[in-house]
């Protein structure tokens, strides 16, 4: 496995953290003292702001690369990125779901969200290592890798119905249901723990709420995402720090790009189409690998054209109705 030195990943994450916190701080700045009817506009300009920075972040780690490493390894980060944030795109649209679900109001999703893809940082590490680990020691891996890809994309073809499912009336899952007989669950959805009463009972006990129960579905569903993401990041490059960094950087776009494109979804119609598409290109490069090897500035090409084609027709479609 290639190593890399301990500056760069100590780099990288001081780096992070940095970024991290100061979204938050940009985030939260006035944020409360604002009236209600004017915070929409503040969440939709600070996610404006967070989505460029965190996009000069992945470019500036790009450009890193390519000095450091080389413009093989730039241009590997770049695709690996750009087929991570495609992906990343589609799981937004479950999180709107997960969220009309569990009934979060606007003003609290940002912190689930946070919390979220803190989580969602340190298990992409472990998937990544462990991926990379059995490509290294069973080549076969990379076969199977594949299959998971191709069977992916062809559950992209399969018709999405996200209008009938917005239209319909929102049921919580099993799950949360088997909690509550467990567990008392608080409807609150302004923490993650409180102390109440439970229904019926006069003691006062620990209770989780809805909100942190949103928090264990977004976790959930950012392991389901992995098995897709991963292998699809590990089809172009098996660089442990290029494909970590590029994975992550994805990642923690993926709170800003909610609230920046929620409202876009409907309009993107096309868009299964399109990461079917990616994911059949991620999975037949995997596949014939042993005999012919894609490029990265291919890769990055084919992934790039693919997105605005799809996109570009969805927009001129919407135009047509």
């Amino acid at each position: 496995m290639i190593s890399t030195p301990f500056h760069d990943w100590l780099g990288f994450h001081l780096a992070l953290v940095l970024l991290m916190a100061g979204e938050l701080v940009f985030s939260r700045w006035g944020f409360r003292a604002l009236a209600p009817e004017d915070r929409p506009a503040r969440q939709h300009r600070n996610a404006i702001a967070a989505t460029a920075m965190w996009t000069a972040a992945a470019f500036a780690c790009a450009a890193y690369l390519w000095q450091a490493l080389g413009a093989e390894s730039g241009t590997q980060f770049l695709a690996g990125y750009a087929i991570e944030e495609s992906l990343s795109i589609d799981n937004l649209f479950v999180f709107l779901l997960l969220f009309r679900v569990f009934q979060i109001p606007a003003g609290f999703q940002p912190r689930v969200l946070f919390w979220g893809v803190l989580g969602a940082i340190v298990m992409r590490g472990g998937f990544i290592a462990g991926g990379l680990g059995l490509l290294e020691r069973f080549h076969w891996i990379s076969y199977l890798f594949g299959l998971i890809l191709l069977v992916a994309s062809l559950r992209l073809l399969v018709p999405a119905r996200q209008d009938a499912e917005a239209d319909a009336a929102p049921k919580a899952p099993a799950w949360t249901r088997w909690i509550s007989r467990i567990h008392p669950v608080s409807l609150r959805h302004d923490v993650f723990f409180t102390r109440e009463a439970p229904p019926g009972s006069p003691t006062v006990r620990p209770m989780v709420t809805m909100l942190f129960l949103a928090l264990i579905a977004i976790e959930t569903a950012d392991i389901v995402f992995a098995i897709d993401s991963i292998p699809a990041v590990l089809s172009i490059t098996r660089h442990p720090f290029i494909a970590y960094t590029s994975n992550i950087l994805a990642v923690m776009g993926l709170r800003s790009l909610y609230f920046l494109l929620a409202h876009m979804f409907r309009k993107l119609r096309f868009l299964h189409l399109g990461l079917a598409a990616v994911l059949f290109f991620a999975s037949v490069k995997m596949l014939m690998a042993p005999w012919y090897e894609v490029g990265p500035l291919v890769s990055l090409a084919v992934i790039v054209g693919i997105l605005g084609v799809t996109i570009a027709a969805s927009l001129a479609g919407r135009a047509r109705v």
